[in-house]
């Protein structure tokens, strides 16, 4: 093994590396090293690669001539390389030195006073990368440590790599970087307009509710939008005399409307003691107004009922170290004891269940509901959205799960950049609440995946694109700070200001920036079941509207009266005590009467599952799952070599695939005559909507299934090495540590 590494050292040696990083609009090299090894084995360094470490002002790049072990069949993110990190997804820069023993976890403007032998990159996303520099210059090790610790931990927002991205890019192009799609996909509405507000009151039936424009230029609450929703009977006067006495200046916002008549409301506290009850019932009386059966209005305390985001916060750490640091080594039972005190699954447990509770008060009381927090930017955002995804299939559509995060998370004003933490200014603000409605949605996509359009691999890639700094979904707490840095990034790069043609980020929901028409398939489900999804009757196309006894019944397990809905169920009950949570002792006397809610979710249980209508999530124990491929793809231990969903999800693909050519063949068939010589074809690939795809004498051979795994489109290749190799043994190094490596027990040492 040293001759080998040996012989890679004295050939690089030999022809220095002339490695150069791919840099985006704006983006400039900050420092590099040489001769760097990036560990990619797990228990040697037979296979690690060699190359050049580069910190630029947007990532962390490794560049290397050797042959990689990712495979073809990965997808390619148009922003980042195979091996590069973005530096809003470094967490923790941890730097070692074998010789003198010496390790420190670095800050940024902090001083490294040895040299440095390897550096350990811990990332938000649950990557941990390691880097050698047996055979680099020991400043320019140390020189790129330092630099990737300053730059990963930016002051000011704008010192974020999106401003000179989209500065760059507007320049270059000549044209504004705006639009909710620019590639000619999924068109979503970026709710910053008045006619998006109105379509979608068009769309849910709420004639009874009006566009506000009172908040045009931010002149009523600095977090609101311009524009948002409430209802007829309240007059722009007394919103503007309201207004002071919430939270914030928050007004009531308007989410969705049941075809009952029954809305969904947030709504922030009231700040004022004296005017609390008299404000209570002028909003109430003005929701009721807008039900046209003048029904009652039922309030939730978000606060009194939910987990606070510092509980959510300090679960999720604990998941991390689960998934990331502690050995894999354990028994499945010692493994699956601290998944459960981790207490992630139950915070998620919660929200389904309350947010099914909302469910139930709006369609089977058919009482309009307000949600109550003390800011109404937090909690609400996952209740709101979950109620309305259970609720409205539409926003199981691709196009409309989009439009519902555009709408319900970053114009209501979720605190993007202090929950994410772009700043790394303080612990206390950060909180994965997006990430745990993404779970929550993954459980409901688990338990139904044929009601949803959209895939598993759809989802993580949105939590990836958090920590990817140039789009305007995550990168803000509220559209005015997004408004004001555009202003302001526009007037240093002398761009013109008009109503539309303003410099603005892009939003995520442009996937054309990221990905390929080809890789963008790996969003869409081959298993979705489409309101009027097309079918051949006799040779002609038609639409296929399903009724429910059309559906086959989902797969639910077996049926328990209150499904884990209002029983306080542990999530990880012992293994005697399964069957008792299954077969109630008959002998023993129900404790209390069947509720109306029960009696809810009891009889929709009974029936097969109406894709295209209401979804309950199912709660008990043996229900929720770890959403392994987000957690657990950069685990190499937890990887199942050909195997793990994506097997099922090839095979599903290609017959989805093969339909869909016969059903084009068919209507081709039944059109004009085709020209002489014309010939029958399959859609053309670039309008396939599966990424397995189903082979035709003209299509050349498809890879076999045998390259997949349980982490596609994902390779732990190169992540989590816990070997103990040279350099500074994992085990050794994280040996009694909590959460990640202590800062402050660090900084203690004599460095």
């Amino acid at each position: 093994m040293e001759m080998n590494q040996s012989t890679l050292t004295a050939d690089l040696t030999k022809s220095p590396l002339s490695l150069e990083a791919r840099l985006l609009s704006g983006e400039i090299v900050v420092n590099e090293a040489s001769f760097v090894r990036k560990c990619i084995g797990t228990d040697s360094s037979q296979d690690d690669l060699w190359g050049k470490l580069i910190c630029t002002n947007f990532k962390i790049s490794f560049i290397t001539q050797d042959p990689s072990p990712r495979q073809k069949f990965h997808y390619v993110n148009r922003l980042l390389g195979e091996h590069d990190i973005p530096l809003a997804c470094v967490e923790q820069v941890v730097t070692v030195n074998d010789a003198k023993g010496k390790r420190k976890v670095l800050g940024s403007n902090q001083k490294l006073k040895f040299s440095p032998t390897e550096l350990i990159v811990y990332c938000k996303d649950f990557r941990v990368v390691r880097f050698r520099f047996d055979e680099a210059g020991p400043e320019s090790a140390k020189k790129v440590c330092l630099a990737i610790a300053h730059y990963s931990q930016p002051a000011d927002p704008q010192l974020l790599f999106g401003f000179e991205y989209v500065g760059k890019r507007y320049h270059a192009s000549g044209d504004q970087v705006n639009g909710a799609d620019q590639g000619g996909g999924v068109q979503t509405p970026l709710f910053d307009r008045p006619c998006d507000w109105d379509r979608e009151i068009k769309r849910t039936g709420a004639s009874e509710w009006r566009v506000c424009s009172v908040n045009q230029g931010y002149a009523v609450s600095p977090s609101l939008p311009e524009y948002f929703v409430v209802p007829v009977s309240l007059a722009d006067q007394d919103l503007k005399q309201y207004s002071g006495f919430f939270m914030a200046q928050r007004l009531p916002l308007w989410c969705w409307n049941h075809h009952n008549g029954s809305a969904l409301v947030r709504m922030a506290n009231i700040s004022d003691p004296a005017q609390q009850r008299k404000l209570d019932q002028r909003i109430c009386n003005a929701v009721t107004k807008s039900h046209p059966k003048r029904g009652e209005v039922l309030k939730f305390d978000l606060d009194k009922a939910l987990p606070n985001i510092q509980d959510i916060q300090a679960a999720f750490v604990r998941l991390r170290q689960i998934c990331v640091i502690e050995p894999y080594g354990e028994s499945e039972e010692k493994w699956l004891s601290s998944m459960e005190s981790s207490r992630w699954l139950e915070y998620v447990r919660a929200f389904l269940k309350h947010s099914a509770e909302v469910v139930y008060m709006l369609e089977g009381q058919q009482a309009s509901v307000i949600l109550k927090e003390e800011q109404g930017r937090d909690l609400s955002c996952v209740v709101s959205s979950l109620a309305q995804l259970m609720l409205d299939p539409h926003f199981r559509s691709l196009g409309g799960f989009q439009s519902l995060v555009q709408k319900e998370w970053v114009m209501a004003g979720h605190r993007f950049l202090d929950r994410c933490n772009h700043l790394k200014k303080s612990g206390k603000e950060e909180c994965p609440l997006f990430l745990l409605f993404l779970d929550c949605v993954w459980q409901l996509l688990n338990q139904y995946p044929a009601a949803f359009e959209f895939t598993e691999t759809y989802l993580t890639l949105l939590a990836d694109s958090m920590w990817v700094p140039v789009f305007s979904t995550f990168l803000f707490n509220c559209p005015r700070q997004h408004a004001e840095h555009c202003r302001a990034l526009a007037s240093s790069k002398n761009a013109p200001l008009g109503e539309d043609r303003g410099l603005r980020f892009p939003p995520v929901w442009d996937w054309s920036q990221q990905f390929s028409p080809k890789d963008q398939t790996l969003f869409n489900s081959p298993l979705y079941v489409g309101k009027g999804a097309p079918c051949v009757q006799n040779g002609a196309v038609k639409a296929f509207r399903r009724t429910k006894k059309n559906y086959s019944s989902t797969l639910r397990g077996v049926p328990s009266p209150r499904n884990g809905l209002l029983g306080e169920h542990p999530l990880f009950p012992r293994r005697n005590s399964l069957a008792l949570g299954f077969k109630p002792d008959p002998l023993q006397p129900r404790e209390t009467a069947e509720s109306p809610w029960e009696r809810f979710s009891r009889d929709w249980f009974s029936r097969p599952a109406d894709l295209q209508g209401l979804l309950l999530p199912q709660l008990l124990p043996s229900h929720l799952r770890l959403w392994r491929l987000h957690f657990l793809r950069w685990a190499a231990e937890a990887e199942i070599p050909r195997g793990g969903p994506v097997t099922a999800f090839r095979k599903a693909s290609q017959l989805a695939d093969e339909i869909e050519t016969l059903r084009l063949q068919l209507r081709q068939g039944n059109g004009p005559a085709p020209c002489p010589g014309s010939a029958l074809s399959p859609p053309q690939p670039e309008r396939r909507r599966m990424y397995f795809r189903a082979g035709s004498p003209r299509d050349p051979p498809s890879p076999p299934g045998g390259y997949l795994s349980s982490s596609f489109p994902f390779s732990p290749v190169g992540n989590l090495c816990r070997r103990s190799g040279p350099g500074t043994p994992l085990s050794k190094l994280l040996s009694g540590a909590k959460i990640w490596l202590s800062t402050e027990t660090l900084a203690s040492e004599t460095l």
